[in-house]
């Protein structure tokens, strides 16, 4: 396995409001969405902090498109639990949709002046569901528009369109059945790519783009699909959704949020509550080879602090060898270096 070894995490910024989706930028500095806070945040090199935009909602998903801007997955927001611990910590949990809960969406947030504008809240049901593999098109005359319950995660190819995943909203008693979307950066299309999923989470591409990941939170699975070209899925005709299983060898009792990618074309996955549900934990980053084979957990370790919850990364540095992790309950930005240098995404060459 040519995966990074990753050193020791030093904490850059705590208090953020379920901080996720960093991305790192030439100044230095990095640009995260905090969910509970309902905002976009550049945290400086120093820990300093701006507010970016304001986000009605929940931005989950962050990542910089062809124009410079941000692009944000918003999932609609969560009602909130708090959970103190002993050491006079309190981690912040995303529960189920909440009142005010006005659908998901994309937006798009133009960085010099923080403007927020919508760019996605449906895509148009013309598929059919017949058969198995990835949805067909079919002729549909009045195609019935379906909203967007919660979109997670978002990753640019090298085309400038958008790979979406959708991990649905949780009520008590049912939740959401979701999928994976495409779409162009100028809000003129979107298509619903696969479905059915159960909570598709953090979504990468393979350095050559002829993969696409994506994380299962609670089936703890990493799929892909492999990818004839920008958009274009060749299914597997053996699995229902068209997928491949790149590996559910996964720590403990583990559940996976986001993912990245590194140049080797290994796969970073933040990884939860690897000793189940215990608070006064830490979780960590599984390193899995493109082969599936060899798996790497790598847990946090920090001094006076918990964080069971890391929520995402991204790689920066002018080398691409810092990697910078969000804790989302526990509210951290945290950075660590590593051996090998992060894939370098489209339209953001520098994380």
């Amino acid at each position: 396995m040519t995966a990074s070894r990753i050193s020791a995490f030093e904490i850059i910024a705590s208090g953020l409001g379920y901080p996720e989706s960093p991305k790192y930028l030439p100044d230095g500095s990095v640009l995260l969405v905090e969910i509970r806070n309902q905002c976009l945040t550049r945290i400086g090199a120093d820990g300093s902090r701006t507010r970016v935009a304001d986000i009605k909602g929940g931005p989950n998903g962050l990542a910089l498109g062809p124009d410079g801007h941000a692009w944000i997955a918003n999932n609609g927001g969560f009602n909130w639990l708090d959970v103190p611990l002993p050491n006079g910590q309190t981690l912040a949990i995303g529960t189920t949709q909440p009142d005010d809960y006005e659908g998901g969406r994309i937006e798009h947030v133009n960085l010099s002046d923080g403007r927020v504008n919508m760019a996605y809240r449906s895509f148009s049901d013309g598929m059919d569901m017949s058969g198995f593999g990835p949805r067909q098109p079919k002729p549909v005359s009045h195609p019935k528009p379906l909203g967007l319950r919660g979109p997670d995660d978002l990753v640019f190819d090298k085309t400038g369109h958008c790979w979406i995943s959708d991990w649905g909203k949780q009520r008590p008693r049912d939740v959401d059945v979701t999928g994976i979307y495409y779409a162009a950066p100028d809000g003129s299309k979107i298509t619903e790519m696969i479905f059915p999923l159960s909570c598709p989470n953090g979504i990468a591409l393979s350095p050559a783009e002829d993969r696409l990941y994506a994380a299962m939170t609670y089936s703890r699975q990493v799929m892909y699909w492999e990818l004839d070209g920008p958009g274009r899925i060749r299914p597997n005709p053996l699995s229902m959704d068209g997928s491949h299983l790149l590996t559910a060898d996964l720590p403990g009792q583990a559940i996976l949020d986001s993912m990245t990618v590194d140049e080797a074309g290994n796969v970073y996955v933040a990884t939860m509550l690897p000793d189940g549900n215990n608070p006064m934990s830490n979780g960590g980053f599984s390193i899995i080879s493109p082969d599936g084979k060899d798996v790497e957990y790598v847990p946090i370790q920090l001094d006076g602090a918990f964080a069971p919850l890391p929520s995402s990364l991204c790689f920066g540095g002018a080398d691409r060898k810092t990697l910078y992790a969000t804790c989302g309950s526990a509210g951290l930005l945290l950075k660590a270096t590593v051996d090998t240098p992060g894939l370098a995404l489209n339209f953001n060459p520098y994380q």
